[in-house]
C-alpha cells in the first residue's frame, strides 16, 4: 500500500492522523483486504477501496516448490516485473527474500536477474507490498534483501521499507542487505540507525576473477569493498556474512580456498558458501565434495564457513535464479 497515497487521501476528506495507523496495523498483520478492517468506518473503507489500491502492485503469478518455497511474480503499475520469495525452514522459520529493482544493471554473469533488462528502482511501498503479501498468507520473522537488483543503489527506498518490517515481525537484526560491493552504499548503510546485517556477494578471493564474473569489480575492487566492510564492523560491531557461490572449476581450487584466509579477518567475516544453481548461464556447480573440500580448508584456517540449505530450485527461485519467469506448480 502507498502509504503516502494513504495520508494524502485521509487528509482530504478530513479524516484524523489515527485513521492511517489503524490501517496500516491491519495491514501489518495480514488483513486481506479493506473490507477487513472492522475499526473505520463503513463508509470510509468503501471510500478508501476506491481511491487508494490495497497494494502497489499486482500478483501474476505464485509457484510453491517441493520444499515448501514459494515464488510470486508481481507486476508494478507501469507493468515492471518483480520476483520475491518465502522460504520455510524445518525449524520454523519464515524468511522473506524481497527485491530492490526490476532487473539489475550490474550484470553478474552468474545471476540470471543480471541477465534481464534493467528495469528501475522499487518504491520503498513497492518493496514493503512484496512482504505484506506474504504476511497474508503467514506470519513472518526473518528477511533478506538478495532479491532483484543492487540494493545500495536504492538505499533510500531499502531502508524506509526497513523501517516498517518490524511491525510485520521481522526485527532489525534478522535483516541483513546484501551487495555486490557498491561502496557507498555500504558507507551509507553503515551510518544508519537501524541494525541491519550487512552481506556481501564476494565470488572471488582476486580482483583479475572477480572482475571477470562481476563487471562491477572494475568499477569497486576488492581492497575497496573490503575496506567499506571494516569501516562497516567498526560502526556496528556486527559479523558480515561473505557470499560466496561454488563455481566448478572457477572459483572452488583449493589455492583459492587459502587465499580466501588470507584476505578475510575471521573476527568480521563469516563465509555462506553457495551451490551453483542453473541460470543458463556458461558455469557449473562446483560438485559437493568440492563444496566440502572447500569448506574444511577454510575451517581449518579458523574462517567460520557454512554451506547454504538450497530452496526452492524446482521453480527456479533458488539464490541468483530469479528472472521474472512464470512457472505453473
Amino acid at each position: 500500500m502507498d502509504l503516502d497515497l494513504l495520508d494524502s487521501t485521509l487528509a482530504s476528506i478530513g479524516e484524523p492522523a489515527y485513521r492511517a495507523r489503524q490501517a496500516w496495523a491491519w495491514q501489518a498483520r495480514g488483513a486481506a483486504g479493506w473490507e477487513s478492517m472492522t475499526d473505520l468506518p463503513a463508509l470510509l473503507r468503501a471510500r478508501l477501496a476506491e481511491q487508494v489500491p490495497f497494494s502497489t502492485l499486482e500478483l501474476e503469478h505464485e509457484a510453491t516448490a517441493r520444499d515448501g518455497t514459494v515464488k510470486a511474480l508481481f507486476r508494478t503499475h507501469d507493468g515492471r516485473p518483480v520476483e520475491a520469495v518465502l522460504m520455510r525452514y524445518r525449524d520454523g522459520r519464515r524468511s522473506l527474500c524481497l527485491s530492490s529493482q526490476s532487473g539489475c544493471p550490474l550484470t553478474c554473469t552468474f545471476c540470471a536477474t543480471g541477465q534481464m533488462r534493467f528495469g528501475r528502482n522499487l518504491t520503498a511501498w513497492e518493496i514493503l507490498d512484496q512482504a505484506l503479501h506474504f504476511r497474508r498468507i503467514e506470519e513472518l520473522d526473518h528477511c533478506v534483501f538478495m532479491g532483484m537488483g543492487e540494493p545500495m543503489m536504492n538505499l533510500d527506498n531499502v531502508l524506509a521499507a526497513c523501517r516498517r518490517l518490524p511491525d510485520l515481525g521481522i526485527s532489525h537484526r534478522r535483516t541483513a542487505i546484501s551487495t555486490v560491493g557498491w561502496v557507498p552504499g555500504i558507507d551509507r548503510l553503515a551510518q544508519s540507525d537501524m541494525p541491519i546485517r550487512l552481506a556481501l556477494s564476494l565470488h572471488a578471493p582476486e580482483n583479475e576473477l572477480r572482475s571477470a564474473i562481476m563487471p562491477v569489480n572494475d568499477r569497486h575492487p576488492l581492497h575497496e569493498v573490503l575496506a567499506a566492510c571494516e569501516r562497516f564492523y567498526e560502526r556496528k560491531r556486527r559479523m558480515i556474512f561473505i557470499e560466496y557461490v561454488m563455481l566448478a572449476g572457477v572459483n572452488d581450487r583449493h589455492e583459492q580456498a587459502l587465499q580466501l584466509v588470507r584476505l578475510l579477518d575471521r573476527r568480521r567475516f563469516k563465509v555462506n558458501l553457495i551451490p551453483y544453481n542453473p541460470t543458463g548461464s556458461l558455469y557449473e556447480g562446483s560438485s559437493r565434495a568440492a563444496v566440502e573440500a572447500f569448506r574444511a580448508v577454510l575451517e581449518e584456517h579458523g574462517l567460520q564457513a557454512t554451506v547454504r540449505l538450497t530452496r526452492g530450485r524446482d521453480i527456479d527461485a533458488a539464490c541468483g535464479q530469479l528472472a521474472a519467469k512464470a512457472l505453473t506448480g
